[in-house]
């Protein structure tokens, strides 16, 4: 790998600007406006972390790139359907996303809805036009549905806004984000897997990568609300300390800061340790990319 991290994630990036320029419907084309609340949406922000992870675990078994490209832009537009629902009045109420205006802020409450519910259906387009088998296709449609659904995302959503003001145990937390922010992480990286040929795939290693999956999911939300605390809105592209403010529960104010760093150490931890479960099946160094997603998640600073 003669690439740098950041070299790699850049070309990542692009790649995933690139599917989107070309693959989500122009807005030229009729309803103009619903079209360009989509491009809006999903065009031109984020870290990406979703479709890295697709990327780096495809990166494994060598999965051409017309199929990991839809893939990773079907995940990415999930996950911008759930940033767009996330924000409006009746869920969160954020005005900033990205360092731009969130979507409703731009194109009006009902707009923004509509956009989002495209958004979904739009990413099960993008796997049907994969060159993957039936089964693998059929695989990668069930992984990206059960992560959005009420056993997914939905769950975990519908979970924080029944609990805001209210007392959360730790493990009630997890379950909440592991639904909430953990599976799609977690479908990201078993996506790339079942792009690959189904002969090349384990149980060992499919538990490895499950095990990767689900402690950089857990990390990455743990970091988050510690970032919601210490960082600032100009840093993180959106609104800071909010959860605080509407008295969320978060692990933060469950553990205290330097708790939640400890927590975050040994999400990372498990995460390293899974990292060489699965270069000890794959041999040599092909993990790299993988390992270095997880410092990327751990260290980051928005």
């Amino acid at each position: 790998m003669s690439k740098s991290f950041n070299e790699w994630v850049k070309g990542c990036q692009q790649r995933v600007e690139v599917a989107a320029g070309e693959l989500l419907p122009p807005t030229d084309l009729e309803p103009k406006i619903l079209h360009e609340a989509m491009r809006y949406s999903v065009i031109g922000g984020g870290k990406r972390v979703r479709p890295l992870l697709v990327y780096a675990v495809s990166e494994l078994f060598g999965v051409d790139e017309h199929n990991a490209d839809r893939v990773a832009l079907a995940i990415e537009c999930v996950h911008s359907y759930s940033l767009i629902h996330d924000d409006l009045p009746c869920m969160d109420n954020d005005m900033l996303r990205h360092g731009k205006p969130t979507t409703h802020a731009k194109y009006g409450e009902a707009m923004a809805m509509l956009a989002g519910d495209a958004l979904q259906p739009e990413a099960f387009i993008y796997i049907s036009e994969t060159t993957l088998n039936p089964h693998q296709k059929l695989v990668l449609i069930s992984l990206l549905a059960d992560a959005a659904s009420s056993r997914g995302m939905c769950g975990g959503q519908a979970i924080d806004l029944s609990m805001v003001g209210k007392k959360m145990t730790l493990e009630e937390l997890r379950h909440m984000h592991a639904l909430k922010t953990g599976t799609l992480l977690h479908a990201a990286v078993m996506s790339g897997i079942w792009c690959a040929k189904e002969e090349s795939s384990s149980e060992e290693l499919i538990e490895a990568l499950s095990s990767y999956g689900n402690a950089v999911g857990l990390l990455f939300q743990i970091v988050d609300d510690i970032l919601d605390v210490v960082s600032s809105a100009e840093k993180l592209g959106k609104t800071a300390g909010k959860d605080a403010l509407e008295n969320k529960p978060t692990y933060v104010s469950i553990l205290g800061l330097d708790k939640s760093r400890e927590l975050a150490k040994e999400q990372y931890e498990l995460a390293l340790a899974s990292v060489q479960k699965i270069e000890n099946i794959v041999g040599g160094n092909k993990t790299l990319r993988l390992r270095e997603i997880a410092d990327f998640i751990y260290s980051r600073d928005h």
